[in-house]
């Protein structure tokens, strides 16, 4: 980082890249503390996206245990959407700390929006994964929600083969981004100038979490669609 002490504080790289990485952890091991220790034995409310698919996914009614591929898996995702959901509070407080500086001792930031615009971004490509596992991405149910259930989770077999494809080449050239980007020691172009190569290798992880988290779920498609066979022709 070049001489930036004309524009006051400014957040050094190493700490915030080395805070994204440490911060989510502390927070998710004080909220098992304090589950643990808190008395607390009531069942958490359910999301929206779990409410609905209550209502519209088949497998929501389904008991299947799953083996240790897709358990591993949706751990995995079920921890990284966990992970960046507490990078917001950090959005927050550099928001706040923009706004103060900014209206109250006429000092704006040279980091704050770019460091926020920048969470957002890593969060919502490795969020995906655990949108999958909680069937809340969006579906287009014009054919969908009139099919049987056999044929929902035949449709979700076959339409699969398209998720595939895109989170492929979005693993591969998410990969050449990263590798390119770190061959280059690339930084953004903003006065702040913080490396940019931790961002492509976030969008390669979130690609790879996306692909295990579609393998999971296929795998469970298909042990769902051959036992309703099953329970049809019995």
């Amino acid at each position: 980082m070049s001489d930036l002490s004309s524009f006051g504080f400014v957040l050094p790289h190493w700490f915030y890249w080395g805070w994204l990485a440490v911060m989510p952890l502390l927070m998710m091991a004080w909220d098992k503390w304090s589950s643990k220790h808190g008395g607390d034995d009531a069942e958490p409310e359910k999301t929206v996206s779990e409410l609905q698919s209550e209502e519209d996914d088949p497998l929501a009614h389904f008991e299947y245990e799953g083996n240790w591929f897709t358990k591993i898996v949706d751990w995995m995702c079920e921890k990284s959407g966990l992970f960046v959901a507490f990078w917001t509070i950090n959005a927050v407080l550099f928001y706040f700390f923009e706004v103060v500086m900014r209206y109250i001792f006429n000092m704006p930031t040279i980091w704050v929006h770019e460091a926020s615009f920048l969470i957002f971004g890593m969060q919502y490509i490795l969020a995906g994964a655990f949108a999958l596992l909680h069937g809340a991405h969006v579906r287009v149910d014009v054919v969908y929600n009139f099919l049987p259930v056999r044929g929902r989770v035949g449709m979700d077999i076959f339409t699969s083969m398209f998720f595939f494809i895109f989170a492929a080449v979005l693993a591969t050239t998410s990969w050449t981004f990263f590798q390119d980007s770190i061959m280059m020691q690339e930084t953004t172009v903003e006065t702040w100038g913080i490396q940019y190569y931790p961002v492509k290798g976030v969008m390669f992880v979130g690609a790879i979490l996306l692909l295990l988290a579609g393998f999971s779920k296929l795998l469970k498609d298909i042990v769902l669609f051959i036992r309703l066979g099953q329970e049809r022709t019995s």
